[in-house]
């Protein structure tokens, strides 16, 4: 047991957490390490993989159960859903009555036809789509198409012609489990599990669906339209219950969780509801000030720059960023002032006559870094 992988740590929760956690742990990785997000990961996929067999475990109360005093008695193990030793000799005098005390609070119920039938749910199907930026901030709709088994519906998703061609198991009697027992030189071993002549179900078909050949689902094309609400973004997702693959013998279908890549845009960044932008000034419009462009979601917003404005200013437009239900974002624009580099020889003149002009002490930070240098080095500079 001590290589046994650790499935909490996998998932990033504690021995403790609930049912939710569990799933909520379990969606953010598998969303994480998705393939579909890392084409030819080969680190990736075996992540993937990994979560996904964490989950299969955790998500599962009795192979939960089951799990947990493994990793609590080391010792004992026989490999995941076995038991070696004997591991009940200290409860109810190591007699059968202290055994089914145990088992039967792993599995709901004791021997003789008392433990619980567990039924199986259908696994959920994952489906990415791609939005442009645009899209994906106001909202569209999307036709999603896959391939998927559908309960049958002649049968009732239960295999069984007209869904009651069936009678009750007689080896299990209905409970859709069965008890093994196997005596070894450590002491006998008792192990609970699922029926094999019935997989569980505590049921038998006496005649078989026609339609899906007792199977109890059919491989068809599922396509329906979907409403993207507005704001959605790349940690964002959507649920459709009962829409994922078919559960055996009419248990509850999964769910198709949808996912969504978006496309960059040429000017934007987002991030959750503020929007960001970088926009060039002339030096002109930095020292005396002046109306500029900065782009938005649907169209540019004219904004006054105050005079004196330095390169790397943010400037804050309220209310003009994503809008999700849970409020507007704003929209941040970071100027930087464009310096020219083709100049003639007459500008270049000119600029010089400029500089001239302009006195040190107008410059802040230049007048800063002259009074540091000559307090540091004795040396004087007017301009540089």
């Amino acid at each position: 047991m001590a290589d046994k992988k650790n499935y909490y740590d996998i998932l990033g929760v504690s021995k403790t957490a609930s049912q939710d956690e569990i799933k909520s742990a379990y969606r953010k990785l598998a969303k994480q390490y998705h393939p579909d997000f890392h084409p030819g990961d080969a680190a990736a996929a075996e992540k993937f993989k990994e979560i996904n067999e964490a989950n299969a475990v955790l998500s599962d109360e009795g192979k939960r159960k089951q799990y947990d005093y493994e990793l609590e008695h080391p010792g004992m193990s026989g490999g995941f859903g076995g038991m070696g030793g004997n591991p009940f000799s200290g409860f109810g005098g190591g007699g059968m009555g202290g055994f089914e005390d145990i088992i039967s609070s792993m599995f709901g119920g004791g021997f003789g036809g008392g433990a619980r039938q567990t039924q199986q749910r259908g696994a959920d199907i994952e489906q990415t789509v791609r939005l442009s930026f645009l899209d994906a901030i106001k909202g569209c709709t999307r036709e999603i198409s896959y391939f998927r088994n559908e309960p049958c519906k002649a049968c009732s998703g239960t295999g069984a012609k007209n869904g009651t061609a069936y009678s009750k198991c007689s080896r299990c009697g209905g409970s859709g489990r069965v008890k093994y027992q196997q005596d070894t030189i450590f002491g006998r071993t008792i192990q609970v599990g699922a029926c094999p002549d019935c997989s569980g179900t505590g049921k038998k078909i006496t005649e078989k669906c026609p339609d899906c050949k007792g199977k109890g689902s059919l491989r068809k094309e599922t396509r329906f339209t979907i409403n993207i609400p507005a704001g959605v973004d790349k940690d964002s997702s959507l649920r459709k219950r009962g829409y994922g693959q078919a559960a055996p013998n009419g248990g509850e279908s999964g769910d198709l969780y949808v996912y969504f890549r978006i496309e960059p845009h040429k000017l934007l960044h987002r991030e959750d509801r503020d929007l960001y932008v970088t926009v060039p000034i002339s030096y002109k419009t930095a020292v005396c000030g002046g109306k500029i462009l900065v782009p938005g979601i649907d169209d540019t917003i004219e904004y006054t720059v105050p005079a004196g404005t330095v390169s790397g200013t943010r400037f804050c437009l309220r209310g003009k960023g994503v809008k999700t239900v849970n409020g507007t974002g704003n929209l941040y624009a970071t100027v930087e002032i464009e310096i020219p580099t083709r100049l003639s020889r007459e500008q270049v003149k000119k600029l010089d006559e400029y500089e001239e002009t302009v006195p040190l002490k107008s410059c802040e930070n230049m007048q800063k870094f002259a009074n540091d240098v000559s307090s540091l080095y004795g040396k004087k500079i007017d301009k540089q």
